[in-house]
Order: structure tokens, then sequence, then C-alpha cells
């Protein structure tokens, strides 16, 4: 067994997360672990794959950076486009490339914003769901 095995908190570290949200992954079955004694072990491998790390074997490291600007949008549409894109964003398993999504929004002008960073085909599938969401007529 040649793997590295990590401990929560080396695995916390390089996620920069906090020991018990490590813990939440594993006890949800999103981060694979194996219990030894007390205490939890995380390949290093499937650390990697759970954090969008490349590993190795190049396949497709071609990543593509969208900017989006959406203008005269209220926050209540705002927040609900976040939370569509969001949930969006993490479908996909751990062979999936990591898609990177953040939104902002702007009071003062009433825009928002919505940078994506991901596999050009990842990323055109989100702006096309993007785009229906904003097409969509707004219910009152």
């Amino acid at each position: 067994m040649s793997e590295t095995l990590l401990s929560v908190d080396q695995a916390a570290e390089q996620l920069k997360l906090h020991p018990k949200t490590v813990i939440r992954y594993i006890r949800d079955g999103r981060l694979p672990a194996a219990r030894i004694g007390k205490s939890y072990r995380i390949e290093q491998a499937r650390l990697d794959a759970f954090a969008g790390v490349a590993s190795g074997h190049a396949t497709s490291d071609v990543r593509a950076t969208c900017v989006v600007d959406i203008p005269d949008i209220t926050l209540q549409c705002a927040e609900r486009l976040a939370t569509f894109l969001g949930a969006a964003a993490m479908t996909g398993d751990a062979s999936t490339p990591a898609l990177h999504l953040s939104t902002a929004f702007d009071p003062a002008t009433g825009t928002m914003k919505v940078v994506l960073i991901g596999s050009p085909s990842d990323a055109a599938g989100l702006l096309q769901m993007l785009q229906l969401q904003l097409s969509r007529p707004v219910a009152g």
C-alpha cells in the first residue's frame, strides 16, 4: 500500500476547512475515508478528487473563465439565481473536473456578477442554464 493516508486535521489543512467540516463530509458520505480506531484516514488521491485537483494524468486541463454581468436584477432574483447556479455547479461525480462558481450582487446598482471557471463544456452547459433562467418570465 503506497497511497498516502491523511488525518482529518491534515485533510482540513489542505482543503482550508475546519476539521469538523471534514468529519461532516465523511459522515455524509461525500468524502470517502477509512475509520481506524477512533479516527479517520483519507487517501490523498480521494482527497484530491474531492477537491477537484487533477491526478497526475492530464486528460483535459483546458479551463474556461466566464464573467457574466446581469443588470437590473432584484435582490430576491439574484439570491434565487445564485442558489440555482450553485446547485447546478455541484452536479457530477469525483471524476468530473471541479466547476468553480462565484456570484456577487451590488444592491447600489442592482447588478449581479457571475464568475465561472471550468471545462469549456461544463461552462457552456451552466451558461445555457443561466440563459434559460434569465429568459423565464418572473412570477409575480
